[in-house]
Formats: structure tokens, C-alpha cells, sequence
């Protein structure tokens, strides 16, 4: 039995707690909030989008930096066996659209009950408002750690590292994780805010748009003529740019690519119609009002916030009859609403994003244990390491699954 000591009560954390706890080991978690789970509360607006419930190759196909890494950790603990975990503890589960799994009573709070509950009956001492200092090493090995009050030192065999990233910093995502990692000689990545809205240079038309949410469009960013990214899904305009699930997930994917000159986003408002076939539309629409003026025409194609920027992006006099409007002027009106474009300038910092992206080096980490393959009984789970996935559940998974790994796997060796 080793004396394992946990840094980080977020998911992570408290997953590597209770499998080290089931494994047999005597286990310490240390949390320096004066609550477990503080991030997983706010999760999914409070709701806790706690998985995916899809087949394994779309697990993999949802993790955008690193997926062979997570192999061994997927498999050791899928996202069928976060849900028995959840019902066992007492939250029950639901699947809704795009599989994501959600408590029963969409209550983010109850996932953090069940986990609290496993940690009790697993026997695992749970130590609050304990801030952790530094790691203590000796010869390649963990010795053990000093915490910040009064700079105590804490004896361990083992030590798992699942202190979180660096998003929403108000819930004690610090970056100490990449800090005790960088003192144990481990490198770390390049970090980003990821799954975090963007700022546009157009901020009048957005302004205007504030509030707007639109489903089912097909969304495009550009660097120059280069496609980065493409999607379908739900978009919202915000007083300072875009968000929406399919705008935060393009983020993860051209974080890296945003330059003094931005991107384009281009936004095809009516993706389920060709230009033809919208053009007939919009015909038959302008047929129907043919008495009508050109700014009094559009209510049926377009949320009412939408229409006086498509009437000014269009070119054609809002006074305008719809009758004296010329086919080539229509096909202007169906460019714009195809490429509903906006100059992406910029992201929205860590307190909005839901993840961070890079971290601790995976080529550094034996993927099998999660154990450092630099410091004898280190081991790293969750957002700390450079590991990072789409919305809809994945990156809890990732979170899980590695604690899980991380949690079974100490002791293994030594």
C-alpha cells in the first residue's frame, strides 16, 4: 500500500482519488479553493456536460491535440464507465443531442455530490483550502511536497498533478500544475486560451447583432484564400464578437494561426439552400410582396436583428420596390447571405475560455501509468497535460479518463 497524495480537487483529481483509494492505496487530496470541483460547477452553464455517449472512434475524431496519447487512458475508463460511475454514486444520467450526457437533474451540483460521496466511502482524506508550494524530489524520485502555510512538508510515495489549466482563474486555475512539472524538469507547450469566443473588427455590425443566436449555419475561417476550419452548427453575436458551440470549437482549432491581420469568418446563413435554390426563394418571397419596399421584404428569410445588415451589406436602396429590383442586384442579396463575413481579430482571454490549450509535453508522460518518464512516482492527469478536444463533453472525458489512469496505475511500479 503506498501513501499517494492527489494535488487538485477538480475532475481529475478526484477520479485519480478514487481509483488510487479503490486500488488500495491510503490517499490525501489537496485543494486549495475552500470546495471541491469549483470549475465543474460552472460547467456547461451549471448544467455539467459530463461526457459524450458516442462510439469510441468519435472520442478519438473529438480530441484535437494528442489523441493517441489517450489509448490507454480511454480505454481504462470509457465514457460508459463515467456514466455507471455517476449512477453508482448517486447521479443519475441523461443523453441529450450530439450524445452529451448531463445529470438528471441538470444540476452540475450532484455530479459533485457523487464524487464527494465516493471519496468518503473510499476512505479518502480530503484536505481544503491547502495550497500546495512545490514538489519535494530526490534522486529522480518524489520524496513528497511543501505546502504554503507554513511551508510543511507532506510526505508521499506518489504524487498525482491534476491541478487543472489555466481557465476561469476564479476558480483556482493558476497554471501551479505547470510549475511543478517545469521543477521536475518537464517541459511545457505553448498555451493558449481555447473553446473561448472572438473579438471582431467589425464591432458596429455585431453591436447591433448582440444577442442574436443562429442555428444550423455553415461556418468557415480563412487565413488569405487557406480554408482552417469548417462546420455546421449554432452561433451567437455578442457585444465584442462571436460565440456559440461551433465558434468556440473553430478557436481550438486557429488559436495559433491569428495574426495582426485576423481571419475571416464567413457565415453561410442558409446553408441547406444552394445559391440557385435560394435565389428561387427570395424570387418567390419578392412575388408575394411585390407591392411591398425592399427593407419590408425579408422577414421571413431573416431574424428581424439581422435585416437591416443584410439590407446595407446588399447594396440595394432599402426604399427600393421589391419589383424593380434586377436579377443580377438579387444575386448580390444571396452572396452576402451565403458569405456573411467578419475580420476575426482576436480571442477573449482565460476567464472565458472553457479550456486551456498546450500544456505539459505528452512525449514526456508514459501514456500507460500517466507517470512522469523523468520523476519516479510523478504522475499528471487532466488539463495540465497538453491534451485538448472539442465541446460536447470531451474534455471531461479526457479529464476522467487520465485521472482514472493516473489513480490505478501508482504504486504499480515501485
Amino acid at each position: 500500500m503506498s501513501n499517494v497524495v492527489i494535488i487538485g480537487g477538480g475532475a481529475a483529481g478526484m477520479m485519480a482519488a478514487a481509483a488510487a483509494a479503490k486500488a488500495g492505496h491510503q490517499v490525501r487530496l489537496y485543494e486549495k479553493n475552500e470546495k471541491l470541483g469549483k470549475k465543474l460547477y460552472i460547467t456547461g452553464k451549471g448544467r455539467c456536460n459530463l461526457t459524450n455517449a458516442c462510439e469510441m472512434e468519435e472520442l478519438f475524431a473529438s480530441v484535437i491535440h494528442n489523441p493517441k496519447f489517450l489509448y490507454s487512458s480511454f480505454y481504462a475508463f470509457t465514457n460508459q464507465n463515467v456514466m455507471d460511475f455517476m449512477e453508482e454514486y448517486g447521479c443519475p444520467v441523461k443523453v441529450e443531442r450530439g450524445n452529451r450526457v448531463f445529470p438528471l437533474s441538470d444540476k452540475s451540483s450532484d455530479v459533485i455530490r457523487a464524487l464527494s460521496r465516493a471519496l468518503k466511502e473510499l476512505g479518502v482524506s480530503v484536505c481544503l483550502g491547502e495550497e500546495v508550494d512545490a514538489l519535494t524530489l530526490k534522486e529522480g524520485q518524489i520524496t513528497g511536497l511543501l505546502l504554503k502555510k507554513g511551508r510543511s512538508f507532506v510526505n508521499a510515495d506518489q504524487v498525482i498533478v491534476a491541478t487543472g489549466g489555466l481557465s476561469y482563474p476564479s476558480t483556482g486555475s493558476t497554471g501551479d500544475g505547470y510549475r511543478f512539472a517545469e521543477q521536475a524538469g518537464h517541459q511545457v507547450t505553448e498555451l493558449n486560451p481555447a473553446l473561448v469566443p472572438f473579438e471582431v473588427r467589425e464591432l458596429s455590425v455585431v453591436k447591433g447583432l448582440q444577442g442574436l443566436s443562429l442555428r444550423n449555419v455553415k461556418v468557415q475561417v480563412f487565413q488569405g484564400k487557406k480554408l482552417l476550419y469548417e462546420d455546421f452548427g449554432e452561433m451567437l453575436f455578442t457585444h465584442f464578437g462571436v460565440s456559440g458551440p461551433v465558434i468556440l470549437t473553430a478557436s481550438s482549432y486557429v488559436a495559433g494561426k491569428l495574426g495582426p491581420e485576423g481571419l475571416i469568418l464567413s457565415v453561410d446563413l442558409k446553408p441547406a439552400l444552394d445559391k440557385e435554390q435560394l435565389d428561387g426563394r427570395i424570387l418567390r418571397d419578392f412575388q408575394e410582396m411585390k407591392n411591398k419596399q425592399y427593407k419590408n421584404s425579408l422577414s421571413q428569410l431573416l431574424p428581424s436583428k439581422l435585416i437591416p445588415v443584410i439590407i446595407e451589406r446588399s447594396g440595394i436602396p432599402p426604399e427600393k420596390p421589391v419589383n424593380a429590383i434586377t436579377r443580377a442586384k438579387r444575386r448580390e442579396l444571396v452572396d452576402v447571405l451565403k458569405e456573411f463575413r467578419l475580420t476575426l481579430t482576436g480571442l477573449r482571454d482565460y476567464r472565458e475560455a472553457i479550456i486551456t490549450q498546450g500544456g505539459i509535453s505528452v512525449g514526456q508522460v508514459n501514456p500507460k501509468t500517466m507517470e512522469s518518464k523523468l520523476v519516479g512516482g510523478l504522475y499528471f492527469a487532466g488539463e495540465v497535460l497538453d491534451l485538448d478536444a472539442v465541446t460536447g463533453g470531451f474534455n471531461l472525458q479526457i479529464a476522467w479518463s487520465t485521472g482514472y489512469l493516473a489513480g490505478m496505475s501508482v504504486g504499480q511500479n515501485h
